[in-house]
């Protein structure tokens, strides 16, 4: 991991490095849908669900998932679905090419969707803490200009091989307050034409702990410009309980 001025100001902001240390546990209220899911045959509704994180590893539980009483989990090489009381339901292994890319189904079936919405959502929880982990490698780059005429910093970011995450190489942007406001990858379990730009609005803090509550994504042309007349996805963090 490169050690660069920009991200230490960004988890400041976030919260802080110290804070961050007496967390062990995360626990979101969320609700997610988005057009995006119907090219895998999947409804685009919106979800309403607690996703419990691991921050010291890649674990993450969602509930209800499916469907009421029964819940998923998502962690580094498998997912299953399992009844309250443990029983699992149904299991896959998870394997990964260098790029951290997994085969792509044209029918998702639920797996494949606890498989999405867990590396996705573990990924914003930790966020960018995440980036001191070892064998991230980070940069700054170069300042981007909203249309707003706003200026935000870019990290890029490389992920190490084989982490379960949307693409390897993405670009994180950072507003005045140093607070996340946009990232760009390619969601490859979607495919190669899945270039997101993902914004993140209404920031709230949780027991010191700052993360937008907001988030939409659009399609992203080659020039890095959003196609804002269309989101593929949009979510809202309703609540975190931090332990």
């Amino acid at each position: 991991m490169a050690e660069v001025s920009l991200l230490k100001e960004v988890i400041a902001a976030h919260g802080g490095s110290e804070r961050w240390a007496g967390v062990r546990e995360l626990k979101l209220q969320l609700r997610i849908g988005g057009k995006m899911l119907a090219l895998k045959f999947q409804s685009p509704r919106s979800r309403a669900f607690a996703c419990t994180v691991n921050t010291r590893r890649i674990y993450a539980v969602l509930a209800p998932f499916p469907r009421s009483g029964l819940r998923g989990v998502f962690e580094t090489d498998s997912v299953r679905i399992e009844t309250r009381a443990g029983e699992m339901m149904a299991h896959r292994r998870t394997i990964l090419d260098a790029d951290g890319r997994i085969p792509r189904r044209i029918f998702w079936d639920d797996l494949d969707l606890l498989y999405f919405f867990g590396y996705a959502f573990w990924n914003y929880a930790v966020t960018p803490y995440l980036f001191l982990w070892p064998e991230f490698e980070c940069r700054e780059g170069d300042r981007w200009h909203e249309q707003d005429g706003s200026c935000w910093r870019t990290l890029h970011v490389r992920y190490p091989p084989s982490f379960p995450t949307h693409s390897r190489e993405q670009v994180f942007y950072f507003d005045e307050q140093k607070l996340l406001r946009r990232l760009d990858y390619t969601a490859y379990t979607f495919g190669e034409f899945a270039r997101g730009a993902h914004f993140c609005h209404a920031h709230r803090a949780f027991d010191g702990l700052v993360f937008p509550t907001h988030r939409v994504v659009y399609p992203r042309r080659a020039s890095g410009q959003p196609v804002r007349v269309l989101s593929v996805m949009e979510g809202w963090l309703d609540n975190v309980v931090v332990s």
